[in-house]
């Protein structure tokens, strides 16, 4: 054993432990979680959210129905595999803010995705650095 005082040992540890906390993510243990696989409204669509490093991205992994003609119509010829969302980084509130990138238009946007319930997200796409916004209610596939 050493014969360092356990008083300056625990002086030592407490410090470390609170930079510990500090650092890590404050996320209530109730929190909705955004990762998994989610259909656009139309069903047609299907994205896969996970981490990447430390922020979400959505990377299609399924279409079908009109999303392949809309695709083909703005010249897009694969869509699975396509990153729709981008870079997001969590904010105070809960939601996260990226980009999305809107396949139809070939232009990504700022955006916002928030989880009302553990079955759905809202994303949001603006202009203006979200001042004029259109969001959509996409489903958790199960």
């Amino acid at each position: 054993m050493t014969n360092i005082p356990h008083r300056l040992r625990l002086g030592a540890i407490i410090p470390i432990l609170g930079l510990l906390c500090a650092a890590a993510p404050a996320q209530p243990a109730n929190a909705p979680n955004p990762f998994g696989r989610w259909l656009n409204p139309r069903g047609d669509v299907e994205v896969a959210v996970a981490p990447c490093g430390a922020m979400l991205c959505g990377t299609v992994t399924w279409v079908g129905g009109q999303a392949v003609a809309d695709a083909a119509d703005a010249g897009v010829g694969h869509l699975v595999g396509t990153q729709l969302l981008r870079d997001y980084h969590r904010e105070g509130n809960g939601g996260w803010q990226g980009e999305v990138y809107v396949p139809d238009m070939g232009e990504s946007f700022f955006s916002r995705i928030h989880q009302p319930d553990p079955g759905h997200l809202r994303i949001s796409g603006c202009i203006l650095h979200g001042l004029i916004c259109k969001s959509q209610i996409w489903s958790k596939r199960s």
